[in-house]
C-alpha cells in the first residue's frame, strides 16, 4: 500500500523495481530472492539457461539475497547441522580459487602462466556473477544499453601502481594513457554543468542547491574571496552569519593552530586527533560548517571526519592547514589514501562499467568462449555467455552460486598432498580436491571455512572489518533537469546518499555515452551507512547491520525523495523520469584500511594484522585486497601474485 506522497514519488510504479528472468517480470518481493530459487532454472545448473544474465538484473544487487545465507549459517554454527553429508564430485584440480573477484581471477591467471595452459583450475564464488565488487549493471533504454558500475569505479590508486599490477593491466590490452580520447570532456561543459552542494532542511534549515566551485568537497580549485563564486556561495548557503565568517576563515586564513611544535610533533598529535575535533577545538569552527564537511571522506574511508585523523585530512588537501608549516613528507601512520602522488593521479582509466571490464578481460583469458571478442574496445559491449563458464572440457572452470564452506588438508598440513574444498550450491554440499587452494574471499569468512588455521592467524583474519556501502545506479529518461539547474554532480552531506553524479561521459568501441540532455542516462549515487561518534570498526559493524536489515523499498523511497528534493527546481519528476533502479548493496565492501585514531599499531610499527593474516598454511594461500589492508584494484592484483608465488615456489 502506498500513500499519496509515495505515488507522487513513483513508488507505485513497480516496473522500476523488477528483475526480469526468462522475460518474466518479478515483483520486488521476488527480487529479494536468488534467481535460481524461482524454478525458472535447474537449481544446480542455473547458469546454463540462455536467459541467465545477472548484469541486466535490477533491484537489489551487490551482495544479493541468496549469496550470503550459507556463510551466515556457517558463522552462526548451524550450517553443518542442516547441510547433511557432502557429495563427492570426483573432480580433482591443480588449483581451486575461492572468490571470483579481481584478486581471485588474477590468481587463476597467474597460476596458469606458471603451471601451463593445461593446468586445471576451478574458481568458486558465492555470487550469481563474477567480478566480486567489480560489478556491472546494465539498463535498457529503447534500443540502447546503458552501463553503470556497481562497485569498483576505475583503474586508480593513491600510490603508484606496482610493476606487477601495471604489467597485468598492459597484458590485458588496456592502454591507460589512451583514456583522454574516450572521455567526452565537452559533453557536460557545453551545457555549463558544474558541481553543487545540496543543503537539506533537516540539517541546515532549508533545502537549497548551491553552486560551490570554491568548496573543496566538489572542486579542487578554491577561488579568491573577491570572486563571484565565493560571493554566490556565501550569499546562497543557508548558514548563519557566524558560520559564513568561519567558512571564510577556514578556507582563507593561514594560521598555525599548534605553535611552538615541530612539524613531526604536529603530525604526531594530529594523527591522534580527528579532523572534526581539529575544526571544533583547535580552529574554533562552528557546527554548521563542520556538518557541511562531515561526509567528505566517505568515498575514501567509509566514515566521516569524526573518524578520520586531522593528519589524513591534511594529506587529502582539506582546508585549515595552510598556516601549519608542515614538512610535505607524509607523517608516521598516515593512511596511504591520504598521500597525494602525481604519478598515481595520472594512472587513471574509467570504463563505463568500472573495473568490471578488467574482470571480463580476465575471464576472457581464462575461459575464452565465455566472453566473445578480442579487444578492450569490443569487450565493453560483448555479452558474456554464462553457460560456458563451467564446462567439464575446459581447463579453467568458474562456478558461480557456490559458497565455500570448508577447506581442509587431507592429512597433516605439513605433509599433505591435497586439499579438500566443500561448497554449498543448489541446496546441497559438494566436494572437490586440489593440489592447492587460494582463498581470495573476504578475510572475515576464512576462519569459519579454514578451521585448521592457527588461532593467531584466525584472529588477524577476523580483524579485517569490511567497510559497508551502497553504490546505486538510477536510469532516467533524460537529464534536462540537470541542464536547467546547471549541475553535473551533487554533494549532499545530510542526505541518504551523500553523493550524486551524472555518469562519466565515456565512449568506447560501440558503446556511446549520452551526449544530449534529451537522451537517457545513468545517475550514480553513493552512501556509506556509518554512525558518527563511534570508533571506525563499530561504525562499520553497525552500518553492516543497517544494510542487511533495510528493505529495498525503503532504499528506493529515499532515492526518489532525494532526487525530487534536489532536482525539482529543474522540473525533475521521479514518478515520470526514473525508469530503473539498481542498488548494489555491499555490507562487506571496501577492505579496511588502518586508521591512526583507532589502530595504535599503525603508529607504533611492527608486524601488521594483514601480514599475519595472509601467511600461507600448508597448501593454502591467501589473497584479496584485505591481505594488504588496501582497498584498490592494484592491491588485489599484487596480493594474487604473492599468493600464487607462495604455492608455486620450489
Amino acid at each position: 500500500m502506498y500513500d499519496s506522497k509515495d505515488k507522487e514519488l513513483g513508488m507505485s510504479r513497480s516496473v522500476t523495481r523488477r528483475d526480469f528472468l526468462n522475460g518474466v517480470a518479478l515483483t520486488v518481493g521476488a527480487s529479494m530472492l536468488p534467481a535460481y530459487s524461482f524454478g525458472a532454472f535447474d537449481a544446480t545448473d542455473a547458469e546454463k539457461s540462455p536467459d541467465y544474465y545477472p548484469p541486466a538484473l535490477t533491484g537489489l544487487r551487490g551482495s544479493h539475497p541468496g549469496s550470503f545465507d550459507a556463510a551466515h549459517s556457517l558463522r552462526d554454527g548451524t550450517f553443518w547441522d542442516e547441510a547433511g553429508k557432502p557429495t563427492d564430485t570426483g573432480e580433482v584440480y591443480d588449483l581451486v580459487v575461492v572468490g571470483a573477484g579481481i584478486s581471485g581471477l588474477s590468481a587463476a591467471h597467474y597460476f596458469r602462466k606458471l603451471a601451463g595452459p593445461k593446468a586445471r583450475v576451478l574458481v568458486l564464488d558465492n555470487h550469481d556473477d563474477f567480478g566480486g565488487h567489480a560489478k556491472r549493471n546494465e539498463f535498457r533504454a529503447g534500443n540502447r544499453t546503458l552501463l553503470g558500475y556497481g562497485g569498483v569505479y576505475s583503474i586508480e590508486s593513491p600510490a603508484p601502481y606496482s610493476a606487477v599490477a601495471k604489467s597485468l593491466i598492459n597484458e590485458l590490452g588496456i592502454d591507460v594513457s589512451s583514456y583522454p580520447k574516450y572521455l567526452g570532456k565537452d559533453v557536460y561543459r557545453a551545457q555549463s554543468l558544474g558541481p553543487k552542494v545540496f543543503f537539506d532542511k533537516e540539517n541546515f534549515g532549508a533545502d537549497k542547491l548551491v553552486t560551490a566551485t570554491n568548496f573543496w568537497g566538489v572542486s579542487d580549485d578554491v577561488e579568491d574571496l573577491s570572486s563571484d563564486a565565493w560571493k554566490e556561495f556565501l550569499a546562497e548557503a543557508p548558514f548563519s552569519a557566524q558560520a559564513k565568517r568561519d567558512y571564510q576563515r577556514l578556507y582563507l586564513e593561514k594560521k598555525d593552530y599548534l605553535p611552538g611544535l615541530t612539524s613531526d610533533e604536529k603530525k604526531a598529535r594530529l594523527a591522534r586527533t580527528s579532523y572534526a575535533r581539529f575544526l571544533s577545538e583547535l580552529a574554533g569552527i562552528s557546527d554548521e560548517v563542520i556538518r557541511l564537511h562531515q561526509t567528505l571522506p566517505h568515498t575514501w574511508f567509509g566514515v566521516g571526519i569524526d573518524a578520520v585523523s586531522a593528519q589524513d585530512a591534511w594529506g587529502l588537501g582539506y582546508p585549515g592547514f595552510d598556516g601549519m608549516n608542515f614538512d610535505p613528507a607524509p607523517g608516521r601512520g598516515m593512511n596511504r589514501d591520504a598521500i597525494p602522488n602525481e604519478e598515481a593521479k595520472n594512472f587513471f582509466f574509467h570504463f563505463p562499467d568500472g573495473n568490471a571490464t578488467i574482470a571480463r578481460l580476465l575471464v576472457r583469458r581464462l575461459v575464452p568462449e565465455a566472453v566473445p571478442g578480442n579487444s578492450v574496445t569490443d569487450v565493453i559491449t560483448a555479452k558474456a555467455n554464462y553457460a560456458k563458464l563451467d564446462e567439464a572440457a575446459s581447463p579453467v572452470r568458474i562456478r558461480l552460486n557456490s559458497t565455500a564452506v570448508r577447506v581442509k588438508h587431507l592429512g597433516d598440513p605439513a605433509s599433505a598432498k591435497e586439499v579438500e574444498i566443500a561448497y554449498a550450491r543448489g541446496g546441497g554440499v559438494h566436494t572437490v580436491r586440489a593440489a592447492h587452494c587460494i582463498m581470495a574471499c573476504w578475510h572475515v569468512v576464512i576462519p569459519y571455512v579454514c578451521e585448521e588455521l592457527p588461532e593467531r592467524q584466525k584472529d588477524a583474519l577476523s580483524s579485517a572489518a569490511k567497510v559497508p556501502l551502497l553504490y546505486t545506479n538510477v536510469a532516467i529518461r533524460n537529464w534536462t533537469a540537470f541542464r536547467k539547474l546547471k549541475v553535473g554532480s551533487v554533494y549532499a552531506p545530510g542526505c541518504y546518499h551523500s553523493n550524486m553524479v551524472l555518469d562519466l561521459p565515456v565512449s568506447i568501441g560501440d558503446y556511446q555515452c549520452s551526449h544530449k540532455p534529451e537522451e537517457p542516462i545513468v545517475v550514480q549515487m553513493m552512501k556509506t551507512p556509518c554512525k558518527p561518534g563511534k570508533p571506525a570498526r563499530d561504525q562499520h559493524r553497525l552500518g553492516r547491520m543497517e544494510l542487511f536489515s533495510t528493505k529495498f523499498e525503503t532504499i528506493e523511497r529515499n532515492i526518489r525523495e532525494q532526487m525530487a528534493r534536489t532536482l525539482s527546481g529543474g522540473g525533475f519528476d521521479p514518478a515520470r523520469d526514473i525508469t530503473a533502479i539498481t542498488v548494489n548493496r555491499w555490507p562487506h565492501g571496501y577492505a579496511y584500511e588502518y586508521n591512526s585514531l583507532w589502530d595504535p599499531f599503525w603508529l607504533e610499527g611492527g608486524e601488521l594484522p594483514c601480514e599475519v593474516a595472509r601467511k600461507p598454511f600448508g597448501r593454502i594461500a591467501i589473497a584479496n585486497s584485505d591481505a594488504g589492508a588496501y582497498a584498490y584494484t592494484d592491491g588485489a592484483i599484487d596480493q594474487a601474485w604473492r599468493a600464487v608465488g607462495e604455492i608455486t615456489k620450489g
